[in-house]
């Protein structure tokens, strides 16, 4: 508690000041007391008058030369000038060169007798005040202090303008404030003040002047105040006063302290001191009073006023050199007591104070040293502190590595060689989840750090930190892995002989690859691949972004060269078993690159190369999903390519390898366009029926097979598929189905043996269907008025005979057949047949009279009644001629639209037979646009 009484008062002067020559001529000392267990027993310290210094001579001979002559002399003046000059000796010297204590008291009463006798004889050839002062101390010095005073007394009295004069008021002051008459002891200090012209005297009246003041009680203790005030400030007018001291200064000095600490103490504590002391004057010891009061409370228990004392005075002189001690002396007090949560307080209040760079430059180097220690201990404290909570209170966990951290920030930037603890802010602000100050303070302790053995580890934090960051995705990612970059280059280029260089290269090379920039990706996998410090394990994943990297920038001859490198390291023993486990994947994108290879060859046309790469897919990843799709490709390719010949087998091969495989279904189709390419229809043709064995809905296939034959000339084959389909009665369900039914219906019928059903169900189906076509509508036609022909000679068998009845009724049904299918034809192709229609139509008329009219007559007839029943014929048939006569004539009519063809000429030619007035004649029918020549109508 007293290290700052400790500094000032180092140095004190050791040579003895000297007095005027009157006092030369005694030296005595006062012995007044130490403190007592009450203020009332408190006693000023121990005050030691001084004489001139001895002539250059042995004090010792001297002494005995003059203790020989007062033991000698008969004179009263000799023997009292010999004892003066003794006295002196011994006082200027130091030693032991008087009389001895038994000596002493004779040798005064002697004295004292001689002084008697020279007052008696009222003669003295010295001066008579100095004879009273002399007889002052002889008296004093024989233990009558009565007398003593008295002497001083009619000195002061007798002689007021004498020298000696404010000696003599001290003296009596003194014999005052012994006898506890302290009222009367102020008086007689101020008197010996004012007499006094001495500093030394002057000094040490007021300084008793101050303790008579003190006894007298509180009432007083304001003048008593302002007394050791005007002390301590001839004592220490300046600070650089401290340095020429004397030790009895020094014990003035913390004596003078002490009072007013204890004044202080006893009438409002820091206040009354700041009260005392604000009067608007600096002094150079106000620290001092401040200090004596806070170690004043110390010493007796207070401890919480001795703290508030402390800071008063920071409060008070904000601006002093004294500060840093009183901030310490805060933290001396608590470890006094025992709180160490109280002295982290202290010191980090201590900390704070001179935290700022202007603050601390003004601080002395021992004090700038303590602060760095101070700061050192509270960051480790709140370090450990955080490290005890991180598990119980993560909260208060990370304020405690907060506080740590600003500790070791604020360290670091005071140190010559701050690495370590700018390291341990990193970690504690990282523990603390400040990102952006751990990352900084990584840098500082990596970066801008001299001679720190680990700045690698440092700058590998901060490497961390970013990794860290980039995992939980804060921020933009192309903006983070920029930073990330950014501190691995600089960690590489401090660095570079470091073993983590190249993991980290590898690292960021996935992480550009993984953000989609390939050709960043790539430089970073090749500085690894360089590295001669790399592992096998770092350079597998180089070799990896390199391959996948090519691989997207469509490299794949150089991805291929990259996932082989990858594939040899797998195989190698150093390589950890995770690494050494992905064989197959890298198997599977060595293949990838190959297949991709031979698509590119696919895709420029060269069919060669890239068969020939999708050839060694197969070999690399056996019986694995993109070898079957290889070998397919390369068939398909060929395929592609024209290369019929060569890609039938390899399809052939791919379906016999891999029955089962999705793409086998694909094959057959890619046979047939290969058959059909290189004119093999039936070939094509034949697989489909194959294939259409298998399938749940067969006859899509087949009729494409039929189609097939068709083409290949192969009708039997293709009337039998086409004979099989139709008696599964297919109903069409679009225009388009209709068409292709009739199509299948009437190749048939033109080709095989028995067409009848074909030809009934095509017209059946034409008139049924709400589709037609042109093409279909003929066809159904053409058949209908074939049908109507057939029907027509069938109706020219029936025979009419007896009785006449039955027989035209089914002359009559016949006739209505084939009338019926003549109207049809009409109905389905219109102008395109109705003039056959029409011929035919009127042909079954024509007909039927000519047959009425040459049925036979009942035989049970008369010659009578047979004629008449032969012109009742007449009568019935007469109609049926007359129709087929118009319907003749209308298909004469036809001319002047549709133009001439031979069912007309027919019609004509019947019509001359029948009315050969009008129609017989020599005319030959010419259409309007050419001649009709050539029709075998008939």
């Amino acid at each position: 508690m007293n290290r700052m009484r400790f500094a000032i008062f180092a140095m004190v002067c050791a040579t003895p000041l000297l007095v005027q020559t009157s006092l030369a001529q005694e030296s005595f000392q006062v012995e007044l007391g130490k403190d007592g267990e009450t203020i009332e027993d408190m006693r000023p310290v121990f005050l030691t008058f001084e004489a001139r210094p001895l002539p250059a001579i042995s004090p010792t001979e001297v002494a005995r030369r003059y203790q020989r002559l007062f033991d000698a002399s008969d004179e009263p003046e000799v023997r009292i000038d010999a004892l003066n000059r003794l006295s002196n000796i011994q006082d200027v010297s130091g030693e032991d060169v008087g009389f001895s204590a038994d000596q002493e008291a004779r040798v005064y009463q002697q004295a004292l007798e001689s002084y008697e006798s020279i007052l008696t004889r009222g003669s003295y050839s010295g001066k008579l005040d100095e004879l009273l002062y002399q007889m002052a101390r002889a008296h004093a010095l024989t233990g009558e202090s009565e007398k003593s005073i008295d002497r001083l007394e009619q000195l002061v009295g007798l002689y007021p303008d004498s020298s000696l004069v404010p000696e003599a008021h001290f003296r009596i002051a003194e014999s005052e404030f012994a006898s506890g008459e302290y009222f009367q002891a102020e008086a007689a200090y101020l008197a010996a003040i004012e007499a006094a012209e001495n500093p030394e005297l002057t000094r040490k009246a007021r300084y008793m002047l101050g303790w008579s003041q003190f006894k007298q009680g509180e009432s007083a203790w304001s003048r008593a105040g302002k007394t050791f005030y005007t002390v301590l400030d001839s004592l220490l007018p300046d600070p650089q006063s401290v340095n020429a001291l004397s030790d009895t200064e020094v014990d003035l000095i913390d004596d003078a302290l002490r009072i007013v600490a204890t004044m202080a103490a006893r009438q409002g504590g820091t206040d009354t001191l700041v009260q005392w002391l604000g009067d608007g004057n600096e002094r150079a010891w106000t620290y001092l009073a401040f200090d004596r009061l806070a170690d004043y409370y110390a010493a007796n228990g207070a401890f919480e006023q001795s703290v508030q004392t402390n800071r008063a005075f920071v409060d008070f002189s904000p601006e002093h050199a004294a500060k840093p001690l009183f901030m310490v002396q805060i933290a001396d007090v608590w470890r006094m007591v025992g709180d160490a949560a109280k002295v982290r307080r202290a010191h980090a209040d201590y900390v704070a104070m001179f935290a700022t760079d202007t603050a601390f430059i003004q601080l002395p180097p021992e004090e700038q040293q303590r602060w760095r220690s101070v700061s050192r201990e509270l960051a480790d404290y709140y370090y450990h502190s955080g490290s005890g909570l991180k598990e119980q209170a993560g909260a208060r966990a990370e304020s405690a590595f907060a506080t740590a951290a600003g500790y070791y920030r604020a360290l670091g930037d005071r140190q010559d060689r701050p690495g370590e603890v700018l390291r341990l802010a990193g970690d504690a602000y990282l523990q603390a989840g400040d990102i952006q100050n751990a990352l900084q303070s990584f840098q500082q302790a990596a970066y801008d750090t001299a001679d720190y053995g680990e700045a690698a580890d440092s700058g590998w934090a901060a490497i961390t930190v970013l990794r860290q960051q980039w995992l939980e995705g804060e921020g933009a990612a192309t903006d983070r892995l920029t930073g990330l970059t950014s501190e691995a280059d600089r960690f590489a280029g401090k660095f570079p002989e470091d073993s983590r260089v190249s993991g980290l290269m590898a690292d960021l090379a996935g992480k550009w690859l993984e953000a989609g920039d390939r050709e960043q990706a790539l430089k970073y996998a090749q500085t690894v691949l360089t590295n001669p410090r790399a592992t096998p394990s770092t350079r597998y994943s180089a070799w990896v972004v390199t391959g996948r990297g090519r691989q997207q920038l469509g490299e794949f001859g150089l991805a291929e060269r990259a996932w082989k490198h990858a594939l040899d390291l797998t195989a190698d023993p150093a390589v950890p078993d995770e690494i050494a486990g992905t064989d197959d994947t890298i198997r599977s994108q060595l293949a990838t690159a190959i297949y991709r290879q031979g698509e590119n060859a696919a895709a420029a046309g060269n069919a060669a190369a890239a068969v020939a790469h999708f050839r060694r897919v197969g070999p690399v990843v056996p019986g694995s999903d993109i070898a079957i799709k290889a070998q397919f490709d390369a068939g398909n390719t060929l395929l592609k390519a024209g290369e019929y010949a060569l890609a039938i087998p390899e399809l052939e091969a791919f379906r016999r390898d891999y029955p089962s495989n999705p793409l086998a279904s694909e094959i057959s189709e890619k046979l047939v366009h290969a058959y059909v390419s290189s004119d093999q229809p039936a070939a094509a043709a034949q697989e489909l029926l194959d294939r259409a064995k298998n399938s749940p809905d067969p006859w899509p296939l087949k009729l494409r097979a039929a189609g097939l034959f068709h083409e290949a000339g192969s009708i039997p084959r293709r009337n039998q598929v086409y004979a099989a389909y139709l008696d599964t009665q297919p109903a069409a369900t679009s225009a388009a189905e209709h068409i292709e039914l009739q199509t299948l219906r009437h190749r048939l019928l033109i080709t095989v043996e028995a067409p009848e059903p074909y030809r009934q169900a095509l017209l059946s189906q034409e008139m049924d269907s709400r589709w037609h076509s042109d093409q279909t509508l003929a066809w159904a036609a053409r058949q209908s008025l074939i049908l109507g022909a057939k029907a027509a000679a069938s109706f020219a068998t029936i025979r009419l005979g007896q009785p006449l009845a039955e027989s035209l009724s089914a002359k009559q049904v016949a006739l209505e057949k084939a009338r019926k299918y003549f109207l049809d034809a009409e109905a389905l192709a219109g102008d395109a047949v109705l003039s056959e229609s029409l011929y035919r139509r009127a042909e079954l008329y024509r007909a039927l009279a000519t047959d009425l009219m040459n049925s036979t007559v009942p035989g049970e007839l008369n010659e009578l009644e047979a004629m008449q029943y032969q012109m009742l014929l007449e009568e019935e048939a007469f109609p049926f001629e007359e129709k087929a006569i118009r319907l003749h004539a209308d298909n004469h009519r036809r001319i002047t639209s549709s133009g001439y063809d031979a069912w007309i000429g027919k019609s004509l030619d019947v019509l001359a037979t029948l009315n050969p007035g009008r129609y017989d004649r020599s005319v030959r029918w010419m259409s309007w646009a050419n001649d009709e020549e050539g029709d075998d109508a008939g």
